[in-house]
């Protein structure tokens, strides 16, 4: 796909905030540091639309990029190890879990997983979760440029089969290279044209 228009319409906090209209969304969930941001950036080829950090847990608001005006990604905070308080990942949890069960015009789910390690019991839970309300998910598998092609395969694999998914709904990609990035950009389309 071609990116020819890509802007943050508003970081929001509560569902009165979310853009107006019907436009699909694609989510973005994923444990912080995973590279959200990151896979924004490189999907839209553009360096610093989406903030990224060294820091986990920087994104604390949902963040609703308008992609070519026909859909949003949808940049949600990331669980795990931030340093923030119980309260403010409370609100978070709040927050995510509102949004991805009531929010009608969401699509689908990219569910960002780190390729070099066994998904953690937050990735499993997150997808167990989104597949008990039947919310459509691809598998991000990501940083893949941090492993040889043969050992990627081999932890492509592992999780396809720790999580359950089919072989064509996980894909290995990399920010650093933009691998991965044309089959992500069918799944997200086949999605985005039959909302």
């Amino acid at each position: 796909m071609i990116v020819n228009h890509a802007e943050l319409v508003v970081s929001a906090v509560k569902p009165e905030q979310y853009p107006k209209g019907s436009l699909p969304e694609i989510a973005l969930v994923g444990r912080s540091n995973v590279g959200k941001s990151s896979l924004i950036n490189r999907m839209i080829n553009r360096k610093r639309l989406a903030h990224t950090s060294s820091t986990p847990g920087k994104t604390q608001t949902l963040n609703f990029y308008l992609i070519n005006r026909a859909f949003y990604f949808v940049d949600l905070p990331g669980y795990g190890y931030a340093k923030v308080s119980k309260q403010t990942k409370a609100q978070w949890g709040h927050m995510i879990e509102h949004y991805l069960r009531k929010r009608e015009e969401l699509t689908c789910a990219l569910l960002l997983v780190d390729v070099r390690h066994k998904p953690t019991r937050d990735d499993v839970n997150m997808f167990d979760w989104l597949d008990y309300y039947t919310i459509p998910t691809v598998v991000v598998a990501t940083k893949s440029d941090k492993l040889s092609k043969g050992k990627r395969l081999q932890q492509v694999k592992a999780i396809q089969r720790e999580l359950g998914v089919r072989p064509e709904d996980i894909v290995a990609f990399s920010s650093a290279t933009g691998e991965g990035k044309e089959p992500l950009w069918r799944a997200i389309t086949s999605y985005v044209s039959n909302a």
